[in-house]
């Protein structure tokens, strides 16, 4: 019999996640609104040029 893949970890606090997860890919209803906070925060960024940059170098053309 093989070995059942490791359980997935919590994207949050990296607590394993037991199927059925109702807050997947989180643990816990508490982990899924920390993670709602940083996104809300700006913890989270994509690195680029800011937006108001690249509409002033449209403008010039």
């Amino acid at each position: 019999m093989a070995d059942k893949p490791p359980a997935p970890r919590c994207a949050v606090c990296g607590k394993p996640v037991e199927p059925p997860a109702p807050h997947r890919p989180f643990c816990s209803a508490r982990c899924r609104q920390v993670d709602l906070g940083r996104w809300l925060a700006g913890d989270y960024v994509i690195p680029g040029e800011d937006l108001d940059r690249q509409e002033d170098d449209t403008e010039d053309r």
